[in-house]
């Protein structure tokens, strides 16, 4: 009997334990376990969001280079048409100024010509006034020959 008593004093003692172990020791342990499992499952879910918001993060980054790239492009070809139209501009001013100077050639020319038909005239006048003095055998003082000669050139 004594060991029967021994027995049932162990069954006893195990049967305390077992509800001491889950009357005190057993929610603890349980609310620690869930604690824990809530603590994963919140850590994964945050994994999940941040892996979804890297991706959309990526994604906007993608679309702002390729609008960054799509921007630069278009200041590159409005750079491009500027300088087009600068050279544009330049080559008319160029050949504007070649123009003028051109026209300013000609006027320069115009005028040293008649400047030399002038003079022509005066030295067909003066010769023409020599020629008929010595035709004539005598000398036309100064006044007369300077209205002579320019009558000469009006009417040259």
């Amino acid at each position: 009997m004594n060991m029967n008593a021994t027995l049932i004093g162990q069954l006893i003692a195990f049967a305390v334990f077992v509800w001491f172990c889950m009357k005190y020791v057993w929610p603890p342990l349980m609310k620690a376990i869930e604690d824990r499992q809530k603590t994963i499952a919140d850590g994964l879910a945050a994994s999940e969001r941040a892996t979804k918001d890297l991706e959309l993060a990526q994604a906007k980054a993608t679309e702002q280079l390729k609008e960054a790239k799509s921007q630069a492009a278009e200041i590159v070809e409005q750079a491009k048409k500027r300088a087009n139209q600068l050279v544009d501009e330049e080559t008319q001013r160029g050949h504007a100024e070649r123009e003028k100077i051109i026209a300013q050639g000609y006027a320069e020319i115009e005028a040293e010509r008649n400047r030399v038909k002038e003079d022509l005239r005066k030295q067909v006048a003066v010769l023409a006034i020599s020629g008929a003095e010595k035709i004539l055998a005598r000398e036309i003082d100064a006044q007369a020959q300077n209205d002579i000669v320019e009558k000469l050139v009006a009417e040259l």
